[in-house]
Parts: C-alpha cells; structure tokens; sequence
C-alpha cells in the first residue's frame, strides 16, 4: 500500500503518535530493542510493562506478517527504562520507506539512545546452522535505499554502523552465559521473495554472512540520530544452493521458536547490562 500524498508531514504526524503514547504511558526510555520474526515474545518477560498495539496509535505503521504482533511494549529489566518494538513493518507491505522508519523516528523522540536491532536471517556463511545466533559487525545495503540524515547536527559515524564497544559487551555476556554466536555481516535485501541459488553465491563473495529483508535502513536512520546500535540476527535457515529443500516463512518462525530460551537470557543480560548512551 502506498502512502497517501494527502497525509500530514511527518512532524505532525510523530506529534500525534507521540501525544497518544503519552496518554498511557510516562516511561521515558533510554534503550529501545526491535523484535524481529519469532523474537516478540520477549518483551512479554517486562516488569511493570505498558503494551500499547500500534493499531491504537495514529500514523503508526502496522505489521502484516505472522511472527510480528504490532505492539510497543514499554518496561524495565535491571532497573532501565526499556521500549520493545514487537514487530516491524517491512518495505515489501508498504512501499515507503518513511513509513518503514517511522518507529526510529518515534524511539528517539522518546529519548532511546541506544538501540539493539534483532532479526530473522538466511545463513550464508557455510559455518552457521539453523538456531545460531549472529552478532552484527557490519552490513550491506541493497535495498536501493539510504534513510536521510535528520536533524540539524545529524551524526555521521565512520565504519561500520554497529557500535564496536557495544559489540565487545554482547561477546563478553555471551562468553560468561556459555553461550556461542557466530558474528558477520548482515545483507539487507528488499523481498519478499527468497533469493536463488545464483544471488546467494554472489552475495557470498560481496562479503554478506546472513541475508534478509530488513534492518539495514533502520540502523541507518538511528545511527545518523546518533543513537548507539547493537544487532543480532537469529539464524533460522541455510540459504537456497546451501540447504537443501524449499525455504518458507513457517520455517523462520519454528526456528526463532526453538531458540526462544537461549535468545531471551542472553538478550535480558545485554539489556541489564549494555551500556548507554548517557553512561
């Protein structure tokens, strides 16, 4: 669905969302965590936790996909504000990449200052096997798209996106939980379709370990807020030409679900623990 050329200009319409929050909820958080496909049932463990569904908010983007209910979940863990976003709207649902930002808009009216960005992915890399976990190091962007900076002082960071000192904390809790995850590059595409045989040999030699159909620019776009991003990709299954069989999104959901138990102790450490931007 295309956005309406009639709709109001984006400031506008963040203040209404923004008023609508407002009205059941007062938590100012400083952290913020996107769940991807499968992973919302994390936000679910919060204290004290306010979910309000996106479809009760004004302009907010809802979600179509099955794995992604559509929720803002706000809460604390380890005595931090936290905002959870449960699900995301994807460009192939929308067709508008301002609508598909437009929870990073939100989040750092909110004042998030750190962002944790997680997500379903196809594994490339021939060492990863369904249930992995992958730290992000890096990304590729091929959507053909690259959010704007905003702001009148809008941060540009060079290298990587995916704050290196944030990296660093997820090895050590991961190291101290026994618990292994690969690290790598994540490949954004835009979808909805899986990739060939063919475009995953290629997006092996460009450098790409994991694919899949979001994040890229939403990392992007917090990053140029100045906010401080930390990525981890669920690997749910091997790529076309590396696993045999059909892909399917039933798939991506089971798997996520598998790894429920390991994803959320090691994801309610890192939101205790991580850093923010004010520290």
């Amino acid at each position: 669905m295309k956005k309406s050329r009639t709709l109001p200009p984006l400031e506008e319409r963040l203040a209404d969302s923004l008023r609508r929050i407002r009205e059941r909820t007062s938590l100012k958080p400083d952290v913020a965590v996107i769940l991807g496909s499968g992973l919302g049932y994390f936000a679910d463990s919060f204290k004290e936790s306010v979910a309000i569904p996106t479809a009760e908010i004004p302009h907010y983007p809802r979600p179509t996909i099955e794995g992604h209910a559509g929720r803002l979940v706000f809460g604390s863990s380890g005595g931090r504000s936290i905002l959870a976003l449960q699900g995301r709207l994807h460009y192939y649902e929308s067709g508008d990449w301002e609508t598909v930002s437009y929870p990073i808009h939100i989040a750092a009216r909110l004042g998030v200052r750190t962002l944790i960005v997680t997500n379903a992915a196809g594994g490339i890399n021939p060492r990863f096997r369904p249930g992995d976990l992958m730290l992000i190091t890096d990304q590729i962007n091929l959507t053909f798209a690259a959010m704007p900076l905003v702001g009148p002082n809008p941060v540009v960071r060079p290298g990587s996106l995916y704050d290196p000192l944030l990296a660093g904390k997820v090895r050590k809790i991961a190291r101290s939980l026994r618990i292994r995850i690969q690290e790598g590059t994540y490949c954004g595409l835009l979808g909805p379709s899986y990739e060939t045989a063919a475009e995953i040999r290629w997006l092996k030699m460009t450098g790409a370990d994991a694919v899949g159909m979001s994040t890229v620019n939403e990392v992007r776009l917090a990053s140029s807020y100045g906010m401080r991003v930390a990525g981890m990709s669920c690997i749910t299954n091997l790529s076309t030409g590396i696993a045999a069989g059909k892909l399917s999104h039933a798939e991506v959901t089971e798997v996520a679900d598998k790894v429920r138990h390991k994803f959320s102790r090691l994801l309610s450490v890192i939101l205790n623990q991580l850093p923010t931007a004010h520290d």
